[in-house]
């Protein structure tokens, strides 16, 4: 559509007709307004778009709110510094090809609920993995008896300042849930990290997922800030 300022995408699944993105170090001012109203202009009565402003503030709830949208999600970025304690439990790299079927299984059983994570396919996997930061090494897999336990999926952020690690999707086989593996998997990840020279680790979580929060909290994370979500439906 000819955006230089907005990133805004067409999903191929969900709720959305229309996804668009203003990220953080961008205006929130007419010209902005007037492009997301292209947007808006653009669906068909009845789709719902969905509008996320990074790094959101309370009077981005002021300009979204003027374009008719509605907050309705809170991911939390949650940082702390490196490296970390060492993780108790041993992991090893994913192998593309050898691991992708029993990883598929244990994602989407585990994110069943989650809006991108869950219900992934073979082809949106090899779309990630054929991303220019995917590292296999990253790609952390935990095994017990041949089985997989659990995976720590970290990213590099070089042009970050200072560079960041983050835990871009880390889960447990509901199976070996209530037995302490995701403090130890989420170290197996920041361990990694820490060994690339990194300084910095993140990661994004749901606000109102308060098991998690309290988990990453004691593990040195803190709030750092917030991409909000808003929808509309056009009428």
């Amino acid at each position: 559509m000819g955006f230089v300022t907005l990133t805004v995408s067409r999903p191929d699944r969900g709720e959305f007709a229309w996804s668009v993105t203003i990220a953080p170090d961008l205006p929130r001012d007419a010209t902005t307004a007037d492009q997301i109203r292209a947007v808006v202009a653009d669906a068909e009565s009845g789709d719902s778009l969905q509008l996320w402003i990074e790094q959101a503030a309370e009077p981005d709830d002021v300009f979204a709110a003027e374009l008719g949208f509605q907050p309705y999600r809170h991911l939390w970025r949650m940082q702390r510094s490196l490296p970390a304690p060492r993780s108790a439990i041993t992991t090893r790299a994913f192998v593309p090809g050898a691991d992708d079927e029993e990883f598929l299984a244990v994602n989407n059983r585990a994110f069943h609920w989650h809006p991108e994570q869950g219900g992934m396919t073979v082809g949106d996997l090899a779309q990630r993995m054929a991303e220019s930061w995917f590292d296999p090494e990253g790609f952390r897999l935990h095994e017990r008896d041949g089985r997989l336990v659990g995976f720590c999926w970290t990213k590099v952020h070089p042009d970050e300042s200072p560079p960041g690690g983050e835990i871009y999707a880390i889960a447990l086989d509901p199976d070996f849930h209530r037995q302490g593996l995701g403090k130890a998997m989420t170290l197996a990840g920041l361990d990694h990290l820490a060994d690339q020279g990194l300084t910095v680790g993140f990661l994004y979580v749901e606000s109102d997922n308060d098991p998690a929060v309290a988990t990453y909290h004691r593990l040195g994370f803190d709030h750092w800030s917030t991409n909000r979500a808003y929808r509309l439906t056009v009428q």
